[in-house]
C-alpha cells in the first residue's frame, strides 16, 4: 500500500486537474517498468484516453482500494505542464543532487520532488517544449502522452509551486539535448608532445584574440559601463550589472540577459564580455565550473549564447568619425606619435601638421562637430543622441523577436490541437513509454 499522499503537499496546479491515474510495476522482458493504472481498478490506464483517468480525491481512493504502488498525472496537450525526468543522478544516502543536475534545477527554478526510487528528481513546470529530441541520456522532457509517478517528496531547494519556465526549457533543450557537433581538436603523443592539430589550433586562437582585439569598442571599461547605464534601457542593464534577478525565470537566464547586452556594448568581444562580468553583481562562483562534454565552463557557454544571438553590434562615436583609439595609460610610443603627427613646422610660420616631405599638411575641412574637442557638451550630446539610436534598435528587433515567438507558439498549439485530434481518433490506448 503506497504511503498516503495529501492534496496539500502537491501543488495546486497538479491537483485541480483532473489527470490521475495510479500507478505499478510491471515486469516488461525483464525489465521493471511503471505501467498507468486506472484507478479503484485493476486495468491498465491510457495516457491517451481521458476516460480512463480521475480526479486526485478519486486516484487517492483507488490507490488504497488496490494493488498499486502510488499515483501518477498525465500530461495533455491541453495543459501548459511540462515533465524533465532526471534519472541517476541523486546520492539516496547523501540525499544530494549530482553536480550536472544541480545546474538543471537551478535554471529551471520551479517544483521538483525526488522519483520513487530516490536517485532522480521530477520537475514541472508550465511552458512550450520546443520540438525536436526530447531525450537525451539520463533527461527526458514531455508535454503530452505520458505520465509522471508523483511522491510529493519536494525537494527543499526549488518552489514549492509549478512556475512558467518556456525559456528555462529552451535552455535545458538546448543545451542538454543538442547533438554534440564540436570535438577534441588535438591530441597529445605517448610522449607528451602535442600534434600538429593542437598547434592550428593554438595558431587559430590567437588569430581570433588578435581579431577580437582589432575590432574592440576603443574606449575604457568605465565609459563604456556609463554609456551603457545612460541609454535608453539603460535602467535594465544597471538592474542587472547591480545583481538584481527580478523579471527572470532563473539566475542563469539573468547572466544571459547581462551578456547579451554586454555583447552589444563590446562588439562581442568575448575577452572583454567576461571581465565585464566579472565585476558584475551577477558574478558567482558558478561562472568558472565546467559543466559541458566538450571542457567548456557555464561562463564560456553563456557568452557564447549570447554572442550567438547578438545581430547588431554598438559603434562608438570615435570610431565611425575615424578617429584614433585613445591611447592605454602608459603608452609612450602611442602619445609619442600623436605628438609627431600634429607638430607644426615653426620655420614656415604656419600651425598646420607636417609631413615627411617637410612640407605641410593641409588641414582637412571638418564635419560639423568634428572640430569640437572630445569633452565638448556638443559631442557627448551627439554620443548619447547615437546611443539612444542604436538601443531603440535593439528594442525594435526585440519587439519584433517577442512577435515571432507568439506566432510560432500559435502555430505550435494549433499543431498540438491537431495531433491531440489524431491520437483521440486513433484509439490508441497502450502506455508502453512510460520508464
Amino acid at each position: 500500500m503506497p504511503t498516503p499522499l495529501p492534496a496539500d503537499a502537491l501543488p495546486a496546479a497538479l491537483v485541480e486537474r483532473p489527470q490521475w491515474v495510479c500507478w505499478r510495476t510491471h515486469d516488461r522482458d525483464g525489465t521493471p517498468t511503471k505501467v498507468p493504472i486506472i484507478p479503484g481498478t485493476t486495468q491498465f490506464a491510457s495516457t491517451t484516453d481521458p476516460s480512463t483517468w480521475e480526479p486526485f480525491e478519486t486516484a487517492q481512493e483507488g490507490a488504497f482500494d488496490t494493488p498499486v504502488d502510488g499515483l501518477g498525472f498525465v500530461f495533455t496537450a491541453d495543459d501548459p505542464l511540462v515533465g524533465v525526468d532526471l534519472d541517476d543522478c541523486r546520492d539516496p544516502d547523501a540525499e544530494r543532487p549530482t553536480a550536472w543536475v544541480a545546474e538543471i534545477l537551478d535554471t529551471l527554478n520551479s517544483y521538483a520532488e525526488v522519483s520513487p526510487s530516490g536517485t532522480g528528481y521530477h520537475v514541472l513546470a508550465t511552458g512550450t517544449l520546443p520540438d525536436g529530441r526530447n531525450r537525451a541520456g539520463d533527461i527526458e522532457l514531455y508535454d503530452r502522452a505520458r505520465f509522471f509517478t508523483v511522491t510529493g517528496d519536494h525537494v527543499a531547494v526549488t518552489p514549492e509551486t509549478i512556475e512558467a519556465r518556456s525559456d528555462a526549457i529552451a535552455t535545458v533543450v538546448e543545451e542538454e539535448l543538442a547533438p554534440t557537433t564540436s570535438t577534441s581538436t588535438h591530441t597529445a603523443s605517448a610522449t607528451g608532445e602535442t600534434t600538429d592539430t593542437e598547434s592550428a589550433a593554438e595558431t587559430a586562437s590567437a588569430d581570433a584574440a588578435t581579431a577580437s582585439t582589432t575590432a574592440a569598442v576603443p574606449i575604457s571599461d568605465d565609459e563604456l559601463l556609463e554609456r551603457a547605464r545612460n541609454a535608453a534601457n539603460g535602467e535594465k542593464f544597471t538592474r542587472l550589472w547591480d545583481g538584481t534577478t527580478s523579471g527572470y525565470e532563473s539566475h542563469s537566464e539573468a547572466d544571459l540577459a547581462l551578456c547579451r547586452l554586454l555583447a552589444f556594448w563590446t562588439a562581442e568581444d568575448h575577452s572583454r564580455i567576461d571581465r565585464l562580468f566579472r565585476q558584475s553583481g551577477l558574478y558567482r562562483e558558478k561562472w568558472d565550473n565546467v559543466h559541458y562534454a566538450d571542457g567548456s565552463t557555464y561562463g564560456e557557454k553563456t557568452i557564447e549564447r549570447a554572442v550567438a544571438s547578438t545581430d547588431d553590434v554598438y559603434t562608438p562615436p570615435e570610431a565611425e568619425s575615424g578617429a584614433a583609439a585613445t591611447p592605454a595609460a602608459g603608452s609612450e610610443a602611442a602619445t609619442s606619435t600623436t605628438e609627431s603627427a600634429t607638430t607644426a613646422d615653426p620655420s614656415r610660420g604656419d600651425t598646420n601638421p607636417v609631413g615627411d616631405d617637410g612640407l605641410s599638411n593641409p588641414s582637412p575641412t571638418p564635419s560639423e562637430g568634428e572640430s569640437l574637442p572630445p569633452t565638448h557638451p556638443e559631442r557627448a550630446q551627439a554620443r548619447h543622441e547615437r546611443i539612444i539610436e542604436l538601443t531603440d534598435r535593439i528594442e525594435a528587433l526585440m519587439e519584433e523577436n517577442d512577435r515571432l515567438r507568439t506566432e510560432l507558439e500559435a502555430e505550435r498549439q494549433r499543431r498540438h490541437q491537431l495531433e491531440a485530434t489524431l491520437e483521440e481518433s486513433s484509439g490508441g490506448w497502450w502506455p508502453f513509454a512510460n520508464e
